[in-house]
């Protein structure tokens, strides 16, 4: 482990202060909104529904938010601003382009899931529903291993910026960072990760404009935008890039960086297409936040998000990430010569330029957006992998007709069990040597073969299950061979350095990707499913869609007294769903007016997606680097004041926009409280009033 010492500027009470007083206070923020929404909403969270899905009725701005601050782990930060201290500003750009996209796909993915399984809580009950058990298992366990990666890597990043700034315990920041995110999403359910997530992307935004302000109008140790460039040529000449042009840190122009993108675009649809908090499989929530949408919000919150959340680490990748560049020979740079590879290898880039600018103050502000971007990210992982030890394990396999109350009661558990779960493995990752950088870099390896299969199983009505399992594990397998081979070859020998290099993880992300695909297309064309309808998928969750189609034609039986409580309620629309399945199975056919909409966001997202695809992947950077173009002082003003314009939009759509949404709600809220206030008082004083005469 490097020494961090040179950036200590913090107290050891800070840091415990930070990671125990931040985390608490959000979860009494939580019990607060929870109270708030339990009271004066339609949407309890006592409910299974609301618990794991947000009763599906989340608006899309604040989806957008919610995906911004799930996408941004410490890694979007960390990360992005270690790979443009080694490689220059392209590597801010291929960062964002190359995790830009999968939200982009997302948006596609998301209406289709809509269409063939509107009413899942999860995807791996979609492959239930096709594949059978065998199938589920083996795809769950992709699921959770997704999720265990991407949990790690969150306490890796955070714990090491923690204890690089404070000096606390690495392993006690590994073990008290996810408690606090554990009480408040047991407290409050998805939408409290959707609510937290928006008061997280906030202090992002606000934070990312701070540091954007101090480094190009104020500080004087960069001499604003023509101080920038300057140091950065300066820099060029002292430690150019190898593979970039001229060696410059102020090009497109980079063989290595555009690796990095291609390791990141693979590595990136595992972690989304993979992930129940992104979407697809369990992690962050990107397949959480489909389902928890209504169909006709999910491509524009989609949209919105990915274009939102590109401005983050290109916009942070510009500031922190340069200034480390610039200033690594200065006397005020914590590690002095720079970084070794060790300190890069733990994502140290931005925290060491962070103290160079702005000391204390600056560690402090840094520390706390870090740890807003590792709780965020970890409340979606901790609700996803909730959502499928709950529903895909549990109800599916070990109690299909477990009640309202159980199914609650098994998401608090397993949110608990999670928190540990990732602690563990994360300090196991430290004990062993294996850095963020390492894990970053090789993960897509061992999951993105399911990729393909797993896009397929949503999008290929013919692809069998033998295909699917074959393209999954066959992808594992060829990664892994093709991971290893290069280390041995290229380096001559197998150990943690060799496999955590650039062209290993390359071969091995690139050979489990397209050979899941391949495999899993080759199998089906062999010998296509040429029966299945989808019919099985329309039937998942046959409760909440026998109370929708109750709650529309009978209101008032599903709602009941008052006196009801949510989980009662719950009860008796399940009860009523079994009445009906019993008599005609319920109509599984989407009424034509829903059809044609769903089928007109398809087309919609899909052109709109591949548009700003073709755009941030091949019409910006492709003709850069082919041209081989530096930078001119002009060229890099124009460009950072385009993130710095590009940043104020992504505010608008996670900041703003929520608000605007949900002012309807906010006003029922706070009319609400008046009239529980107010209007208290007014009865006690009329019944004083009464008393009296």
């Amino acid at each position: 482990m490097s020494s961090t010492t040179g950036a200590e500027v913090l107290t050891q009470g800070t840091g415990y202060g930070v990671v125990l007083g931040i985390g608490f206070v959000f979860a009494i923020i939580m019990m607060g909104l929870s109270t708030l929404q339990n009271r004066y909403t339609t949407y309890k969270i006592s409910t299974s529904e609301e618990f794991n899905t947000a009763s599906r009725s989340v608006k899309p701005g604040l989806i957008a938010s919610g995906i911004v601050s799930a996408w941004t782990w410490a890694a979007t930060l960390l990360q992005s601003s270690t790979v443009t201290y080694e490689y220059g500003l392209c590597a801010g750009y291929y960062y964002a382009a190359g995790a830009t996209i999968q939200i982009f796909v997302m948006a596609i993915l998301a209406v289709r899931v809509k269409q063939i399984a509107p009413y899942c809580h999860t995807f791996l009950e979609i492959v239930h529903a096709r594949y059978g058990n065998t199938a589920h298992f083996m795809f769950a366990t992709f699921g959770l291993v997704v999720n265990l990666i991407v949990s790690s890597m969150l306490l890796l990043g955070g714990s090491a910026v923690v204890n690089a700034f404070t000096g606390m315990n690495i392993y006690a920041a590994n073990f008290l960072i996810p408690l606090g995110v554990c009480i408040y999403v047991i407290l409050g359910g998805l939408r409290a990760t959707f609510l937290c997530d928006y008061s997280h992307t906030l202090i992002l935004m606000i934070l990312i404009f701070y540091f954007f302000f101090w480094t190009y109008t104020k500080a004087d140790l960069i001499g604003g935008f023509e101080g920038m460039y300057s140091l950065l040529q300066q820099a060029s000449i002292e430690r150019p890039v190898t593979g970039n042009q001229d060696g410059s840190y102020l090009t497109l122009k980079s063989n290595y960086g555009l690796t990095f993108m291609i390791i990141q675009i693979t590595g990136g649809f595992g972690t989304v297409m993979l992930d129940q908090a992104r979407y697809l499989l369990p992690q962050k929530g990107y397949w959480q936040r489909a389902i928890a949408s209504e169909a006709k919000t999910a491509v524009r919150a989609y949209l919105m998000g990915g274009i939102a959340w590109f401005a983050v680490p290109l916009t942070f990748s510009s500031i922190m990430g340069l200034a480390a560049v610039a200033l690594a020979n200065n006397p005020s740079f914590p590690y002095p010569g720079g970084l070794t590879a060790a300190e890069i290898d733990a994502g140290l880039a931005a925290p060491a330029g962070v103290v160079a600018l702005l000391g204390s103050g600056g560690a402090a502000a840094m520390l706390i957006l870090l740890f807003m971007a590792v709780t965020s990210a970890a409340s979606s992982e901790m609700i996803a992998t909730s959502s499928i030890l709950t529903f895909d394990l549990y109800q599916i396999h070990f109690n299909p007709d477990a009640s309202p109350e159980s199914l609650i009661r098994v998401s608090h558990i397993m949110v608990a069990v999670w928190a540990l779960v990732m602690s563990c493995v994360a300090s196991l990752w430290i004990g062993i040597g294996v850095s963020l950088n390492w894990l970053f870099l090789f993960s897509g390896t061992l999951f993105t073969g399911a990729v393909g299969p797993v896009i397929f199983s949503v999008v290929w009505r013919q692809q069998t299950k033998e295909a699917a399992i074959s393209g999954a594990l066959g992808g594992v397998v060829v990664g892994i061979i093709a991971w290893l081979t290069v280390a041995k070859t290229y380096y001559g020998e197998l150990t943690i350095a060799t496999t955590g290099l650039m062209y290993p993880n390359l071969a091995g992300n690139l050979g489990a990707c397209c050979s899941g695909a391949i495999i899993s297309a080759v199998i089906t064309l062999i010998k296509p499913d040429n029966e299945f309808d989808w019919s099985a998928t329309k039937r998942i969750n046959p409760r909440a869609r026998e109370m929708d189609r109750k709650k529309a034609t009978l209101p008032d039986s599903v709602s009941g007294s008052g006196s009801d409580s949510p989980v009662e309620k719950e009860k008796q629309e399940s009860a009523m769903v079994d009445v009906a399945s019993a008599k005609d199975d319920i109509t599984i056919d989407v009424p034509a007016e829903e059809y044609a909409e769903l089928q007109k966001s398809l087309k919609v997202a899909t052109w709109a997606s591949l548009t700003l695809i073709f755009i941030v992947l091949f019409l910006i950077p492709i003709p850069m680097f082919l041209s081989h173009y530096v930078f001119s002082l002009n060229f890099f003003r124009g460009w950072i004041i385009i993130c710095v314009m590009w940043l104020f939009v992504a505010a608008g759509i996670t900041s703003i926009l929520p608000l605007w949404e949900s002012r309807a709600a906010i006003k029922d809220i706070f009319s609400g409280m008046v009239r529980d206030i107010f209007g208290g008082k007014a009865r006690k004083g009329a019944i004083a009033s009464s008393n009296v005469a």
